[in-house]
């Protein structure tokens, strides 16, 4: 079977590179390599600095240093003399909080203290460890070189001044070993140049096998940048004989010295129950062998996937695989991967097993990641968004809509990032992509859809309250589909009963969703132009459901969907917009004259029309005129709620604020307008792991960012006000 399976399965280039580089490995050492014993590195450090470069490091210093009220406050109070002590009694622990310190204080306090210091950070902390070596030079180099040695990618350029054996060393290393430092360490020796050739010489030159090849692979990197006599010279430090060494090394073993490097080799996967998985099968119907799919997995651990700054890559040939192979049998094998590792308690350095759902997961399979996504979100918090982000398809893109509206403020903002990316890829804004993105379901342009049991069918449609009904071939309306009889086709109406239930599932979860999202729109005041209002509402064959149920407004007349798709207003006369019209979903304070409102209320009352949500019957507030001009809103102050009444304002445009000392976050924010918003001031505020550990709140102060005066529109002022009513 071995002709029929594609050939990077039966032999993938790991395991060819593998062989090319033990044939190599054993080439190379069968060559005579010179030795020069007893050479020693220079001991000297030097700090190297590029034009302009030591102050554009120094100028990352912000004018704000900390980021707890109560070391802004230490500092307000009592000056850097106050911090240092602190820091001095224990009292400042956090190593970011000591950081600001070493950055902000005078050089006279914080300079003694320096040496004894040995923080450890994370891989963000770039911008800080530029302003310590920019700050400090050679003074912050045990600071530096620690870090960066942990997080080569991430911090290694804060290095980029340094030259010592130790940074030369550690350059030398990472250039062999780490394809993800590739552009720290060339950018290191392109700038350090010849000067660096003393301290890797020694190396060179040395008997153990494993220094010796990277300061070879390193010196070659230098010749080819400097020439071979220059990276000579620089070596006759050292004496004429290790000139001549060198000279022989760089004209006889450097030029392999990087081609030979030790190739990728699949990353383990000893967690994963093989037995469990299953069959991944050819577009011919037969299952892919055992060897087979283990080097399937294998290309799969090898694919770089989620990258934050750029498209996603798989490893060189797995496209060919998949396109072999059927796309059905793929997806679930991918979805049990994911089980597997879940099931293996989520084993480290196994991200390959989210990113594989790029290229392996169907529309199924996407919408599960989805809803695991927003039931357990600690469990893939960003990468989980990014995997559905480079899926890319509708299908990926209506389910982080779907995260975005119950995420947490963290979470919600990397989604909505991924979201507006999407959008701009497609020239569109987000709403413009939300509008696009509800299925039709494969509904009949009359909403309607037609399932086949063989001989009988049954056609399937909705009510206004998105409710499906059935009605048979006589034209008799059932409750639900029938389950298949005996008499049913053995295929079809299987299929077409699971379709159905599935039908059910979807239409309830799009409803919940376009609902909450027209009433935001309500709240927001979005406009849509008429094509867009035609395309999207009126000849949706689902949401012109819910369309049918509201008061659309432009800026001349109220209006709604009649029975026959056609435009009508209050006294059912046909409206025909014209084409540079806007329109919204009509607020009260939009219907000004109080007769409108009354008469749209009847209408629908006469029609027996229900509305997806409160629209005709919404409440109308207003700020008094000491509100506006102070931005307080005191009525609101003083008085305790529920968190989870709290947390409700989230899914209407509110925002927990960003979180504080113990991670307490203390304020709820509506945003407005470019630096308007309503924030409401708790105590003792809600904890960001823990929602229920203060499980009431008191409304401290409740107020506008600035007096809001006109700037703010009647139904801005209107919802926000409902939204603090409703809460007290």
């Amino acid at each position: 079977m071995s002709d029929t399976i594609p050939a990077f399965l039966v032999d993938p280039p790991w395991e060819q590179e593998a062989r090319a580089y033990r044939a190599a490995v054993e080439a190379e050492r069968a060559k005579e390599v010179p030795f020069v014993p007893g050479l020693e590195p220079p001991a000297e450090q030097h700090v190297v600095w590029e034009p302009g470069e030591r102050e554009q490091w120094l100028d990352a210093r912000r004018p704000s240093f900390f980021s707890s009220k109560r070391e802004k406050q230490l500092l307000e109070d009592e000056g850097w003399e106050g911090v240092v002590q602190a820091y001095e009694v224990g009292k400042l622990s956090y190593p970011p909080s000591q950081a600001a310190m070493f950055r902000g204080a005078p050089e006279g306090l914080v300079l003694p203290l320096l040496p004894g210091w040995e923080p450890r950070f994370h891989g963000s902390a770039i911008a800080t460890l530029k302003v310590l070596a920019a700050r400090f030079e050679l003074g912050a180099r045990h600071v530096v070189l620690p870090n960066a040695k942990a997080h080569a990618y991430d911090l290694g350029p804060a290095l980029m001044p340094f030259l010592d054996v130790e940074v030369a060393r550690m350059m030398a290393d990472w250039y062999v070993r780490l394809k993800s430092a590739q552009r720290v360490t060339r950018g290191w020796f392109a700038r350090h140049g010849t000067a660096a050739v003393p301290f890797l010489v020694p190396d060179a030159l040395a008997k153990r096998r494993v220094p010796r090849e990277k300061a070879v692979a390193a010196l070659t990197l230098i010749a080819s940048e400097h020439g071979t006599a220059g990276v000579v010279e620089a070596a006759r430090r050292h004496g004429d004989r290790a000139a001549e060494a060198i000279e022989r090394v760089l004209a006889d073993a450097a030029p392999q010295a990087v081609e030979i490097e030790k190739p990728e080799k699949p990353l383990a996967t000893t967690w994963l129950k093989r037995d469990g998985l299953p069959e991944v099968r050819l577009l011919d119907g037969r299952a892919l062998p055992p060897e087979a799919v283990e080097n399937l997995i294998g290309a799969l651990t090898l694919s770089p996937g989620v990258r934050w700054n750029g498209p996603p890559e798989y490893y060189p040939g797995l496209d060919e695989v998949l396109g072999a192979c059927d796309p059905a049998s793929l997806a679930a094998f991918s979805w049990a991967l994911f089980e597997g590792w879940l099931d293996a308690g989520l084993p480290n350095r196994t991200r390959w097993v989210v990113d594989q759902f790029i290229w392996l997961a169907d529309d199924e399979v996407t919408r599960r990641l989805g809803a695991f996504i927003r039931k357990r979100p600690r469990d893939l918090n960003n990468h989980g968004v990014a995997t559905l982000a480079d899926i890319g398809t509708d299908t990926a893109l209506i389910q982080l809509h779907r995260i975005a509206r119950q995420a947490t403020p963290g979470l919600r903002r990397v989604t909505e990032e991924r979201l507006a990316w999407a959008a701009r890829v497609r020239g569109l804004t987000t709403d413009q992509l939300a509008d696009r993105l509800v299925p039709d379901l494969g509904l009949n342009s009359d909403g309607t859809l037609v399932l086949d049991y063989g001989p009988r069918s049954f056609t399937v449609g909705f009510d206004e309250q998105l409710r499906p009904f059935v009605i048979d071939d006589s034209g008799k309306h059932r409750k639900t589909l029938p389950k298949p009889g005996a008499k049913d086709d053995a295929d079809l109406a299987p299929a077409a009963y699971q379709r159905f239930t599935a039908l059910k599932k979807d239409v309830r979860d799009i409803a919940a969703d376009q609902i909450r999202r027209l009433e935001q729109a309500l709240a927001d005041e979005r406009p849509w132009s008429p094509e867009e209002f035609q395309r999207y509402f009126v000849e949706h064959p689902l949401l012109r459901h819910i369309a049918r149920r509201l008061v659309w407004v432009t800026e001349e007349v109220a209006f709604r969907i009649a029975e026959d798709l056609t435009l009508a207003d209050v006294r059912d006369t046909t409206v025909t917009l014209p084409e540079n019209a806007k329109i919204w979903v009509a607020h009260p304070v939009d219907l000004t004259d109080p007769d409108e409102l009354a008469s749209w209320t009847a209408l629908f009352a006469d029609y027996e029309i229900a509305q997806p949500f409160a629209q005709l019957t919404r409440p109308i507030h207003a700020l008094t005129d000491d509100e506006r001009k102070t931005g307080n809103l005191e009525r609101f102050a003083g008085v305790t709620v529920p968190v989870g009444a709290l947390l409700g304002l989230m899914r209407r445009g509110w925002e927990r604020g960003p979180a504080g000392d113990g991670g307490v976050q203390t304020e709820m924010i509506r945003p407005v307008e470019d630096g308007l918003a309503l924030v409401i001031r708790l105590d003792p505020g809600i904890a960001a792991g823990a929602v229920d550990l203060f499980p009431e709140q008191r409304l401290r102060e409740v107020g506008f960012t600035r007096p809001p005066g006109d700037t703010i529109g009647t139904v801005a002022a209107a919802e926000i006000l409902t939204d603090l009513a409703g809460l007290t």
